[in-house]
């Protein structure tokens, strides 16, 4: 099939590449992200394959639609960028890679946990400079902190797993309780008691119009003084602006960010050149309590390889009138909290 490929890195390329040697898709990358602005480089093509900040609205959909497209296939599992009641209206296929790397986001939680408590990143630019001194360093352990994680699919419950081994004492919320966690010990609590005893929050869950920003400033004041925050997963799930304001009353004692709500005109892209615009970014960047990774969580190679793989598998299904019911996203994923 012929496909549009947009937001292409070199990464994207040379696995897309070499997974298509078994699928031979007719496959064209463009650099820019989709948008209203760049769409018509997708005209003619049955299928355009985007990620997450590729723009398909209600305006961008219909002019795909009617220049030949039938096909939306994601590189990612998130489809919050995607307007579904038009992919509907307009008989659009949307398909998704659901999980192609909870344990390399989990691992990557991980990694910010450490190195906020340890203080690794302040740590080695001292050494760097030949400052050995341990003020300002001091770290706590793990074991016996109670951690909260909100979202227990496939990532939430991988870094239950995980956490496990550290001697956490481990809290979850999800509507729909994942049986392996509990087979671990994990206590499923209301959210409210989650925020209430959690040393250490942890965000794994979709970004849909009831999740937006449900950490915001009245959450954070159900929050311990000095509590750990991690969001690996979607921007918008937290209130940037009150994040700010926790660090400086000192209600947020760690923050830990690999994605940014306003991320769409920074990340993946080298911008160290230029005056960053965004001053609730740099703001954060000011803290030394604040360790942001730019959305890098999933990016493992064992990722990029399912991803690449399962993405090519989706269009391939989708040319043979058989797509997947499991990678298809559809309105009702609307309602899936």
């Amino acid at each position: 099939m012929k496909v549009a490929v947009f937001s292409t890195k070199g990464y994207d390329r040379e696995f897309l590449q070499r997974a298509n040697q078994q699928y031979r898709h007719e496959l064209f990358f463009f650099e820019p992200h989709l948008t209203l602005e760049t769409c018509s480089l997708g005209f003619g093509f049955p299928a355009v394959c985007v990620f997450v900040h590729d723009q398909l609205n209600g305006k961008v959909l219909p002019l795909l639609f009617e220049h030949g497209t039938r096909l939306i296939a994601l590189r990612c599992a998130g489809f919050n960028n995607v307007d579904l009641i038009s992919t509907q209206e307009l008989g659009l296929k949307v398909v998704r890679v659901p999980a192609y790397s909870p344990q390399g986001v989990a691992e990557h939680t991980l990694a910010l946990i450490l190195a906020l408590n340890r203080k690794i990143h302040r740590s080695y630019t001292r050494v760097r400079e030949g400052n050995f001194s341990l003020e300002g360093l001091l770290g706590f352990e793990l074991y016996g902190q109670t951690m909260g994680i909100i979202g227990t699919g496939k990532i939430g419950t991988t870094l239950a797993r995980i956490m496990q081994g550290f001697g956490v004492r481990l809290l979850a919320y999800d509507p729909v309780p994942s049986p392996e966690c509990q087979a671990l010990g994990v206590q499923y609590v209301a959210l409210e008691e989650l925020f209430r005893q959690s040393d250490i929050l942890s965000l794994h869950l979709p970004l849909m119009p009831e999740t937006y920003h449900m950490i915001d400033r009245r959450v954070l004041g159900q929050m311990k003084p000095g509590v750990m925050i991690i969001n690996t997963s979607r921007g918008g799930l937290v209130d940037t602006q009150a994040l700010v304001d926790g660090l400086k009353s000192g209600k947020i004692g760690y923050l830990g960010l690999d994605v940014y709500e306003e991320e769409e005109d920074l990340f993946f892209e080298d911008l160290s050149g230029h005056v960053i615009q965004d001053d609730v970014f740099t703001r954060l960047l000011t803290f030394p309590n604040v360790i942001i990774t730019g959305h890098q969580a999933f990016f493992t190679r064992n990722a990029l390889e399912n991803i690449a793989q399962v993405t090519l598998k989706n269009i391939a299904d989708f040319e043979q009138g058989a797509v997947s019911a499991e990678n298809e996203v559809t309105v009702s994923h609307l309602k899936t909290k």
